[in-house]
């Protein structure tokens, strides 16, 4: 099991940081080794690392590609191109947050299957994103949920509204303990004809909500 929480997109922030490139058995929890670890899938998961690159461009279409300086032996730090301008690298900081948290995201999920470990959790993984990246996102996660254990913790009513029921576990407290509820799409047909799962949600129809 493992966790993965990218909320750390500040100045100071690990990933933004040099590392070393021998730092790349897996990826980190807070992508620290994020630099290291692409070079790596580009070096020995060339189809894995196209299908991430392809992927970040859908959400971030300026986006051309990570920067993997030839004389790097070391050290390396986060760099990336874009479209068109594949001799200007930019460093990491030259990114918005909610961007920096996708390619980490996507990085993590669509790397080689059999590198992921067997159950994921990851924590809010909505943080700065637009609409359209928390829909894809949702694509990614289905897909991913088919091989291993993924438990996402959201606040998001753009993700629920792009599972299903079954997808969904409401947590409420009750009497000082955690309950933990899911509903069918039979228990919510009358309600999903005209609503979908996050707008139930923020209807307080599913609860966990204060």
């Amino acid at each position: 099991m493992a966790r993965y929480h990218f909320q750390d997109t500040s100045d100071s922030a690990n990933v933004k940081r040099i590392h070393a490139t021998n730092i790349n058995v897996r990826l980190l929890p807070d992508a620290e080794n994020l630099a290291a670890y692409l070079r790596m899938l580009k070096e020995k998961h060339e189809t894995e690392y196209r299908y991430i690159i392809d992927t970040i461009q859908l959400a971030l279409p300026f986006f051309g590609d990570f920067f993997h300086r030839p004389d790097a032996s070391e050290y390396v730090e986060l760099e990336w191109t874009q479209k068109g301008k594949p001799d200007m690298p930019f460093k990491a900081h030259m990114l918005s947050d909610g961007s920096l948290r996708f390619i980490c995201l996507v990085t993590l999920l669509l790397q080689p299957i059999e590198l992921l470990p067997d159950t994921i959790l990851i924590d809010e993984p909505e943080l700065g994103l637009h609409p359209y990246a928390i829909a894809l996102l949702a694509c990614i996660f289905k897909q991913v949920a088919e091989r291993k254990q993924l438990i996402i913790a959201t606040q998001s009513v753009e993700l629920l509204n792009e599972l299903s029921p079954e997808d969904i576990i409401v947590v409420d407290q009750e009497d000082g303990a955690s309950t933990f509820k899911r509903f069918t799409a039979e228990e919510l047909s009358g309600w999903l004809t005209e609503y979908a799962m996050g707008e139930l949600w923020q209807k307080n129809i599913l609860g966990g909500r204060p």
